[in-house]
């Protein structure tokens, strides 16, 4: 079992920063492929960005590749979202999840989430 913790969302102003942890605990943080997803009440989870075990390989959905940074601390069994330059349309709760399964970045079959941490960003 792992446990997913997020925190760090909030209100912002557009044009804005804020940074999301996803703190982890159980099983070996680091033999965990993560990402993140947001969700708006009516609409599906949507994909944000993923990282590999290591760190070494990232991906991002195109309404954030070059505003987002996913990155990961494995010594600290934390994941990190810093999200840059936020536009009202990234308003959402913003979810962590793990997995061991190779899967494609975008898939969202994820062994394990989190509560959810909301992020509103106001124009």
């Amino acid at each position: 079992q792992v446990q997913l913790v997020e925190s760090g969302g909030g209100l912002v102003q557009a044009g804005g920063s804020l940074r999301l942890s996803c703190a982890a605990s159980g099983r070996t943080f680091s033999g965990y492929r993560m990402g993140w997803f947001r969700q708006v009440p009516g609409k599906e989870r949507e994909f944000v960005a993923a990282i590999s075990w290591s760190g070494s390989s990232t991906n991002y959905a195109d309404s954030v590749k070059g505003r987002f940074t996913i990155s990961r601390d494995n010594a600290k069994n934390t994941l990190y979202l810093q999200m840059n330059s936020l536009k009202p349309e990234d308003t959402a709760v913003y979810y962590c999840a793990a997995r061991l399964a190779a899967l494609p970045p975008q898939n969202p079959y994820y062994d394990y989430w989190g509560q959810g941490t909301q992020v509103t960003v106001s124009s």
